[in-house]
């Protein structure tokens, strides 16, 4: 498909965003973002793709940025696109490649993203709003304070005071949808003491409670609400080895190296029973923009990043109360 698109030049930068307040997950704090922002040209025409490079699966900015380099230089010298995609290593590099291609590729034959990728027109939809790890009452007031939203996303994983937490957050919003992200921080006999627990507390899924690495441990346990796969889950090759032991999969595009693959991890998942989330690292709307492809038909979406840096590109995604629109031309796709 790829091959319309002829000789195509390319160059990488990366930016330094500051997040609005420091974001903290069980693994640490973050309180910027380091993104790699490909650009890649065919004539008069670009396209763009972002990426986040991610310490947990072994990426530095100056490696994701070797990586690019030494991408675009296989593209410049001729090799297609469609040839060399699956030879690359699924991850942030790759994602962000993939995903300007994508977006050159609609330039050059004036076609939205959504047409060439054969998947159905794309619709507002309804991102969760993250609530950073922190103290039961802070956790809570972030809960408050997250105005009109419908949906959202706490942050767990701490061996103490985790249902404290979850429980101040439900007090203060008791009608708004909640899902939870352990981000690997618990114990087998942890998950198991808080299944019923969470279940009272109306939570709607239970992200990646164990290491990725403890896949096995999940076997036996009665899941009485779904279990999300995240860091278990980056590509379709891992679907064979999550089932039985997870109910939902959560596709991001720095992990499964761009568009291309998400799509092909969204059918494999949809095809062997899994429910679908749609997730993003830390990024602008240039990143969140590609995963609109699939968040309409997701049964979760976690698309907020934009909120949690505090401020966008120019003619990024429009959010409202937790609505997030497609993106317009000028952005992506």
């Amino acid at each position: 498909m790829f091959e319309k698109l002829g000789k195509v030049r390319g160059q990488v930068r990366f930016e330094g965003w500051e997040l609005a307040r420091p974001f903290k997950i069980a693994r640490g704090i973050a309180t910027h973002v380091d993104l790699v922002i490909v650009e890649l040209t065919a004539g008069e025409l670009k396209g763009y793709g972002e990426c986040c490079p991610v310490p947990r699966y072994g990426e530095s900015l100056d490696s994701v940025l070797v990586q690019v380099r030494e991408t675009i230089a296989l593209i410049e010298a001729g090799t297609s696109w469609d040839e060399l995609h699956d030879t690359l290593p699924a991850g942030a590099a790759r994602n962000a490649v993939d995903c300007a291609m994508w977006d050159l590729l609609a330039k050059v034959t004036g076609i939205p993203v959504w047409s060439l990728a054969e998947v159905p027109p794309l619709t507002p939809v309804e991102t969760v709003y993250t609530i950073s790890l922190d103290t039961p009452s802070l956790m809570a007031a972030q809960a408050a304070g997250a105005g009109a939203h419908k949906n959202l996303k706490v942050k767990l994983g701490s061996a103490f005071g985790d249902m404290d937490r979850i429980k101040a957050v439900r007090e203060v919003v008791p009608n708004v949808r909640l899902i939870i992200d352990a981000n690997e921080g618990w114990e087998r006999d942890q998950l198991i003491e808080y299944l019923p627990i969470l279940a009272e507390l109306d939570i709607q899924m239970v992200e990646q409670p164990l290491p990725s690495d403890r896949n096995h441990e999940l076997a036996g346990i009665e899941r009485i609400i779904p279990v999300g796969a995240d860091e278990s889950c980056h590509t379709s090759a891992d679907i064979p080895g999550l089932i039985g032991l997870y109910d939902v999969v959560n596709i991001k595009f720095d992990k499964t190296g761009g568009l291309t693959e998400a799509l092909r991890l969204f059918a494999t998942a949809k095809s062997e029973g899994f429910d679908v989330m749609v997730g993003c690292m830390l990024g602008t709307s240039l990143a969140m923009a590609p995963a609109m492809l699939i968040a309409p038909r997701c049964r979760f979406v976690d698309l907020d990043a934009p909120l949690l840096i505090g401020k966008d590109r120019a003619s990024g995604l429009v959010y409202n109360n937790g609505t997030v629109t497609p993106p317009q031309s000028s952005l992506w796709g």
